[in-house]
C-alpha cells in the first residue's frame, strides 16, 4: 500500500512523541526515516521504526538528550550520547564543532552511547550543504565474516563522504559488507530471497534464505579489500569513540541492551569555497556523458539515483510491506 510521504512522517512523529522524544527531536528521527524511504532504502526507513519505539518504551533510548560533549583538544570532540537518538546526538556534534572551523579548518566529535544512526548520507550531505566536507563512519554488531572466514566477527561498518559541488553535493554512502542486515531483513519481511553471495549460513554455507542468513554472516564487500576497509573503520571508530569492538556490540539490532557502537564525525572545511564546486561540478558532469558500456544506461554519480527515486517517491507516495504499515497503524491505535 502507497501513502504519501507527509501521512507517514506525521504518524512516525507522533508514535516518537507518545514514547517521550521532544517534538524537535522526534521530527528529526522521524525525517531521517523518511528520507531513507523517499530514497529507495527501506532498510534504513521506517521498518526501523518499532524497534526504535520499544527501545525507548524500555528506556533503552532517550528521546529527549542531546548527550553530554567534552572538548578533548580545540578540535577534537568527545560525545557520551547518553542513550540518545542517533541523528539527534549526530546532529548536535555537527552543529557543536561547526564554529571551530573557522580556526582550525578541521573538527572530529566521536560518538558513543547512542542510539542508531540510521543513513549515514544524510549526515554527509548536510555538511556538504552547509560548503563543509563531511565523513562519517559507524560500527554495528558483529555481522560480516573476515575475508576467508565464516563466523560474524566485524560491523557492517558503514562510510558516507559529502564534498560540496553547486546544487547537488557529492555523497558516497556505503557499507563495508556486501549489503547491511537491514537489507536483508527487508528481504525476510517481504519473504523475497538474497543474492547467493550476500551471506552465508550459520553453517558457512552460502544461502539464499534471509532468514538463515540473519543467524549467519554477511561477506565483505570487494573481497579482501572490503575486508580491510571495514577492519580499519572498526579499530578507527573504537580508537577515537571509545566503543566497544564488533563482537560485544550490541543494542541497534534488539530491545535488550544498550547501543555500545561507536559513530564518527569529521568536518573539513572545503579548499577553494564556490569556485571550486563548480569545477568539482563540471567535472562529475563530464564523467555522466562519457561514452556508458551500455547504451541505455548512462553512467552515474554516487547520489544520482536516490535524487531519482525521491522526486518519483514525492509524487507517488511510498509503498510500505503491508505488515510493517499495519504494525504502526496499530501502534497508533493504541
Amino acid at each position: 500500500m502507497r501513502m504519501s510521504p507527509e501521512r507517514l512522517r506525521r504518524l512516525a512523529i507522533a508514535l516518537l512523541e507518545a514514547r517521550g522524544a521532544s517534538p524537535a527531536n522526534a521530527h528529526l528521527q522521524a525525517d531521517l526515516l523518511l528520507e531513507a524511504e523517499l530514497r529507495g532504502l527501506p532498510s534504513h526507513g521506517l521498518q526501523r521504526l518499532p524497534l526504535l519505539l520499544s527501545r525507548l518504551e524500555k528506556g533503552l533510548a532517550d528521546g529527549r538528550t542531546y548527550g553530554t560533549a567534552t572538548w578533548r583538544s580545540r578540535s577534537f570532540l568527545s560525545i557520551d550520547g547518553e542513550r540518545g537518538l542517533g541523528p539527534v546526538v549526530m546532529m548536535h556534534a555537527m552543529e557543536t564543532i561547526r564554529p571551530v572551523m573557522s580556526e582550525t579548518g578541521i573538527a572530529i566529535a566521536a560518538i558513543r552511547n547512542a542510539n542508531h544512526m540510521g543513513m549515514l548520507a544524510y549526515y554527509a550531505e548536510a555538511a556538504a550543504r552547509s560548503g563543509l566536507i563531511g565523513i562519517v563512519m559507524s560500527t554495528s554488531e558483529a555481522l560480516v565474516h573476515p575475508f576467508g572466514g565464516t563466523r560474524a566477527l566485524l560491523g557492517t561498518n558503514p562510510v558516507a563522504i559529502g564534498i560540496p559541488s553547486s546544487d547537488h553535493p557529492f555523497v558516497l554512502d556505503l557499507a563495508t559488507s556486501v549489503v547491511s542486515m537491514g537489507k536483508i531483513n527487508n528481504h525476510a519481511m517481504r519473504g523475497a530471497p538474497i543474492p547467493s553471495d550476500w551471506a552465508v549460513d550459520a553453517k558457512g554455507s552460502p544461502t539464499t534464505d534471509p532468514n538463515a542468513a540473519k543467524s549467519g554472516a554477511i561477506a565483505p564487500f570487494g573481497g579482501a579489500k572490503g575486508y580491510g576497509l571495514g577492519l580499519a573503520i572498526e579499530l578507527l571508530v573504537a580508537a577515537l569513540a571509545g566503543s566497544d569492538l564488533a563482537p560485544d556490540v550490541h543494542g541497534t539490532l534488539d530491545d535488550i541492551h544498550a547501543a555500545n557502537k561507536g559513530d564518527l564525525l569529521i568536518l573539513i572545511n572545503a579548499a577553494s569555497g564556490h569556485g571550486n564546486a563548480r569545477s568539482l561540478a563540471a567535472y562529475l558532469d563530464h564523467l555522466r556523458r562519457s561514452p556508458a558500456s551500455d547504451p541505455g544506461k548512462p553512467v552515474a554519480i554516487p547520489g544520482d539515483g536516490a535524487r531519482r527515486r525521491r522526486i518519483a517517491a514525492e509524487n507517488a507516495g511510498i509503498e510500505l510491506p503491508q505488515t510493517l504499515l499495519e504494525s504502526l497503524l496499530a501502534l497508533e491505535a493504541a
